[in-house]
């Protein structure tokens, strides 16, 4: 593995994302994350999966970088689309995946942390969307899946204003389950993953089925229309603007172009 690796102790998977300096997100990453749930799901020995950032972050978002390297709106799509199909397949996956975030879970970082069953955060953690900043739009299903944790009003301000909450907000908000002093987020990681790994896999397996029937018909429309408009937003001036800004570090001129 390149970016992250993996190890399993006493029925516990660990993922520690391992991509400095931000933890970005590349297609690589998610590939490699794909390929790890390969190995755990057939493995009956894990129960359950904690998901973390090695250094300062959780993941500070997407690889802004390798958007660059995009040549159309279809071709962002499928990207989005890819990001999508992973987190859908981590939101249904048969083992309990907990997220324990400390320093930053922004763009697709939190995407990929609201694909995990629950969320725990250290106090001063800071989650967003902040993709509007850029002139883009969240494309891994952070538009259908923060506003089920924190309702449309709260989430519309996240993604209008790109603010990042801290944890202790995300806690108040409904996006995390508990929020820790930094440093102390992992190992209440592993002791709820312990009390889980004791629950039955047969019965665990059942309720993470039951609980994805929560998903609405409206919730896959809006996720295969977020891919749409990812691509759409990204193949805009404004989109291509805002990219350039952020790589050259200066202020986007966004024109509604």
């Amino acid at each position: 593995m390149e970016y992250l690796k993996w190890s399993f102790e006493d029925q516990i998977a660990t993922i520690t994302i391992e991509r400095p300096p931000a933890n970005a997100l590349s297609s690589g990453l998610l590939k490699e994350i794909s390929s790890v749930l390969d190995e755990v799901e057939k493995n009956k020995e894990i129960r359950v999966i904690v998901i973390h950032g090695e250094g300062r972050f959780f993941s500070a978002g997407a690889d802004i970088k390798e958007f660059t390297e995009v040549s159309s709106e279809e071709e962002f799509a499928k990207l989005g689309e890819y990001g999508q199909n992973l987190f859908e397949r981590m939101e249904k996956f048969p083992k309990p995946i907990i997220a324990a975030i400390h320093g930053a879970a922004l763009g697709g970082g939190l995407e990929l942390a609201m694909a995990c069953h629950f969320r725990l955060v250290s106090e001063t953690a800071k989650l967003g969307l902040p993709e509007l900043s850029l002139g883009l739009v969240p494309g891994f299903a952070g538009s259908q899946r923060l506003p089920k944790y924190v309702g449309v009003a709260r989430a519309a301000e996240m993604l209008f204003t790109s603010d990042p909450i801290s944890g202790l907000e995300a806690v108040q908000y409904g996006l995390a389950n508990h929020a820790y002093p930094d440093g102390e987020v992992l190992e209440n990681a592993y002791k709820i993953a312990r009390k889980i790994a004791k629950k039955s896999p047969v019965s665990i397996r059942a309720a993470i089925e039951l609980l994805n029937y929560s998903k609405t018909p409206e919730f896959y429309a809006g996720v295969k229309q977020e891919a749409y408009l990812f691509g759409k937003v990204f193949g805009s001036e404004d989109g291509q603007e805002g990219i350039a800004a952020f790589l050259e570090k200066r202020e986007p001129q966004f024109k509604g172009k």
